[in-house]
């Protein structure tokens, strides 16, 4: 298994990156960087396409080819997935190989200076100094002027891997310096290629590849994870809710409280492994008196323990809590664009079906329900719900300081039945 089979429908991708992994091997000899060059090896690479599309595993795959020890003299295919270059960058442990991926609303200036600092240093190992930004489109401006000045010159032996949903998601100063691979989404076909071989069997895979909507980390979810396909569910059925006011608040609540959830699984436990790591570090709950031996006989009363704390300790705390609520924001925004993109699906199910369009359905699992609704409604009010269902995941993308729990009750009002 090759570095390169995790690209699912990437085929023209795969041998674009192949051909300039391969070049870079090249580097070193009298002749070399022109060879790479001329093969399409560059310093900066920008990786775009929609969610799902696999972004980031392509840049991986790239960073591990360009790390390949396998393929080093030998003429063959940089990207073996065996080597000890492949496995560490896989793993995200190779000693030349950076990663930086925004854990919260955006990617501050800091991370970005400690990333090219690391891209002003020799490659320990391999051949280049490897440094991957997983969503670049969310760099604040600071961070990615400070990224620009490091494209402009950059060092010799290093590589910039930058991963967006689009060109136009990057500064056009950075992108005009970077190559850029477009990636697609994956087909129906692929995505149950891809599950079929991982033992999933053939309804199962059917299902979960059209519900995923060419995200193949979804398909995945869907087709092995019980509670996932559970979710999907509850949130399908969430039109049939939509007669009374009440009812339609409720099904927003309901919906916004299993964002929550999914929030409070996803980061609660890394959240208290965190805290109690810096509280450790910073000396809190230290003391400053020792013990005493054993053999010691005590005379007088110890002195009260008085307990020790790096100053600055609290703004630490403070900024590593302010840290995790964005984490947490983001977890909720992203559960929440899962949710809307199933509600999406099954309305563009309807709208077909009223207009008797020949295509494949996104849920066939959920016949009854599109029966229902294309019964109840015309397809200009179709169009309509699903119209808002899309516009609200562009206002909560574009704006995540929206209050989730109002943005979805005023979109549950909108799909409202009369």
């Amino acid at each position: 298994m090759t570095v390169w089979d995790a690209l699912v429908g990437q085929d023209a991708v795969v041998e674009t990156l192949a051909a300039a992994a391969a070049a870079a091997t090249l580097v070193g000899g009298p002749q070399g960087a022109l060879a790479a060059a001329r093969a399409g090896m560059t310093h900066s690479w920008l990786f775009t396409g929609p969610a799902g599309a696999g972004r980031t595993d392509a840049a991986r795959a790239f960073a591990a080819a360009l790390s390949c020890v396998r393929a080093e003299g030998a003429g063959a295919r940089p990207g073996c997935g065996e080597c000890v270059g492949c496995h560490t960058v896989l793993t995200d442990t190779a000693a030349d190989l950076r990663t930086v991926r925004a854990e919260g609303l955006s990617l501050g200036v800091q991370d970005v200076r400690a990333l090219v600092r690391d891209a002003a240093s020799a490659p320990t190992s391999g051949r280049y100094r490897i440094l991957l930004i997983e969503e670049a489109d969310r760099l604040t401006d600071s961070a990615a002027n400070a990224l620009l000045k490091a494209l402009e010159e950059p060092a010799q032996r290093s590589v910039f891997l930058l991963c967006a949903p689009s060109v136009d998601d990057v500064m056009p100063t950075i992108r005009s310096r970077c190559r850029v691979v477009a990636l697609r989404l994956p087909t129906v076909d692929d995505l149950v290629g891809v599950l079929r071989r991982d033992g999933v069997d053939e309804a199962t895979a059917q299902v979960a590849a059209r519900a995923a909507q060419g995200h193949v980390g979804r398909a995945r979810l869907l087709a092995t994870d019980d509670e996932a396909r559970g979710r999907r569910a509850q949130v399908l059925a969430l039109p049939s809710r939509r007669g009374r006011v009440a009812e339609c608040l409720a099904a927003a609540g309901d919906l916004v409280a299993a964002a929550n959830a999914d929030a409070q699984t996803a980061n609660s436990e890394r959240d208290e492994a965190e805290a109690g790591a810096l509280r450790t570090a910073l000396g809190m709950g230290a003391t400053s008196s020792g013990g005493t031996g054993r053999t010691k006989r005590v005379t007088k009363a110890a002195p009260k323990a008085k307990t020790m704390m790096v100053r600055g300790a609290a703004g630490a705390l403070k900024d590593l809590e302010k840290s995790q609520k964005s984490r947490g924001r983001r977890t909720v925004l992203d559960s929440l664009d899962r949710a809307l993109l199933d509600l999406a699906g099954l309305y563009r199910d309807v709208l077909a079906r009223q207009l008797g369009a020949t295509v494949d359905p996104v849920n066939p699992d959920a016949t009854r329900e599109i029966a229902g609704l294309a019964a109840r409604a015309t397809p200009e009010r179709t169009l309509q719900r699903l119209e808002a269902v899309l516009a609200t995941r562009d206002a909560l993308a574009a704006n995540p300081g929206l209050v989730a729990q109002l943005t979805v009750e005023s979109l549950a009002l909108t799909l409202r039945e009369p």
